[in-house]
């Protein structure tokens, strides 16, 4: 067998103009643009794209413009790119099919699913098969096995055998909790040696069947909480006894994403609101993309609302954007709590209801306010029910003094 490389890159996510940015949609772009510079210096046989090119199945003249410009360039380099669609830019109908099928169409890329028997051929040297995105679990135990019998893959044993698909594998080093993984591990076929993988977007590798596994992740920022991870593509190398040797390739133009994590249980939503000015300010970086996430329980009577989201918005002046996560939790009464007042022994409706007014107040309140106030509050349940005007005004004027 002849020894070659070829480059494994996924989850490109080109147009996706993330919190509305313009420049955030650029910034997919000149990914793949480093992507496409890097790849012809590597100079490799081809380029398997596996799935999630586009962020969307129908993108915006501007995307699919860039797309092509660089397409071009690794087609004039020689260098051939096979394709499989992912769950973002898979056709959304029969009819009008994928973005993809015209790209195929105009030699830009070399769509595998759409071709007879789903694959292709470098003499001596390799057999690579790719099959469609099903988007759901459901549909993929359902169509992946029928797509198959239509299109049945034929690993050659004397060369190096490639699977190309889109899917999150049901494996427990592989399947991170926020995606349904849509293949069981017996749904892909036997025989490949190398399994080139698109949808999970964190990197990994791992021994899978007689080959490797490999996610390649994104090469963007696609959600925040991916900042962290380093982005690029596979550099994979096979020899002339098919042995398998990927290596990471880092792409140095992702934006910068400057994540902050913060603790503020039991603060008012004042208090929220200025340390989280003064963290974004201490966080402030050319062109960076900042985000403060807001955690803690808030004090009774409290509300996510009232942080000023658009003050902490402004703090920054030299970021690209300041965009904060709120996963502050508004203060309640366990249901354990609850239960211990009404369903214990039965007592007098009054001190079931002074006692869950207490247990409110006392979060926020020292225990001798809490109890005024609950005495006030009780005292209102009466002339409220009567429509006592009067007496309800005399109560919140006594309270007030």
């Amino acid at each position: 067998m002849k020894a070659f490389s070829f480059v494994h890159a996924s989850d490109l996510h080109l147009g996706y103009a993330q919190y509305g940015l313009e420049a955030r949609r650029q910034d997919f772009d000149k990914a793949f643009a480093e992507i496409v510079e890097k790849t012809n210096e590597l100079k490799p046989d081809f380029m398997i794209i596996a799935g999630d090119l586009f962020h969307q199945a129908r993108p915006s003249n501007v995307t699919l413009e860039n797309a092509i410009r660089n397409f071009k360039r690794l087609r004039d380099a020689g260098i051939p790119v096979l394709t499989v669609d992912g769950s973002h830019d898979s056709a959304p109908n029969t009819i009008t099919g994928t973005i993809l099928h015209p790209l195929d169409s105009a030699g830009l890329i070399y769509h595998l699913p759409r071709h007879e028997g789903a694959c292709w051929r470098k003499t001596d040297c390799c057999y690579v098969y790719g099959v469609p995105n099903f988007r759901s679990r459901r549909k993929t135990e359902q169509e992946l096995p029928a797509f198959m019998a239509q299109n049945p893959p034929t690993p050659d044993s004397t060369v190096s055998n490639i699977f190309v698909f889109h899917m999150a594998v049901d494996l427990p080093s592989v399947n991170p909790p926020y995606i349904e993984a849509e293949a069981q591990p017996e749904l892909l076929p036997d025989d490949f040696n190398y399994y080139a993988a698109g949808h999970v977007h964190e990197r990994f590798t791992g021994k899978f069947k007689t080959g490797l596994l490999a996610y390649s992740g994104c090469t963007e920022t696609v959600s925040y909480d991916e900042a962290k991870q380093t982005k690029g593509f596979f550099h994979v190398k096979v020899n002339e006894k098919g042995k398998v040797s990927p290596s990471f390739i880092e792409l140095e133009s992702p934006r910068k994403f400057v994540i902050m994590e913060q603790e503020f249980s039991g603060m008012t939503p004042v208090k929220i609101t200025e340390l989280a000015v003064q963290l974004v300010k201490g966080a402030d970086e050319e062109g960076a993309i900042v985000i403060p996430v807001l955690k803690g329980v808030l004090p009774a009577e409290a509300s996510r609302a009232e942080v000023d989201i658009a003050q902490i918005r402004r703090a920054a002046e030299k970021a690209l954007l300041v965009h904060p996560i709120i996963m502050l939790r508004e203060s309640a009464v366990s249901d354990e709590i609850v239960r211990s007042i009404f369903e214990s022994e039965f007592k007098d409706l009054k001190t079931k209801a002074f006692e869950y007014f207490l247990q409110i107040l006392s979060d926020r309140y020292s225990r001798e306010e809490a109890e005024k106030i609950a005495r006030f509050a009780l005292g209102l349940i009466e002339p409220l029910t009567r429509k006592q005007e009067e007496k309800v005004k005399q109560a919140i004027e006594e309270l007030l003094k």
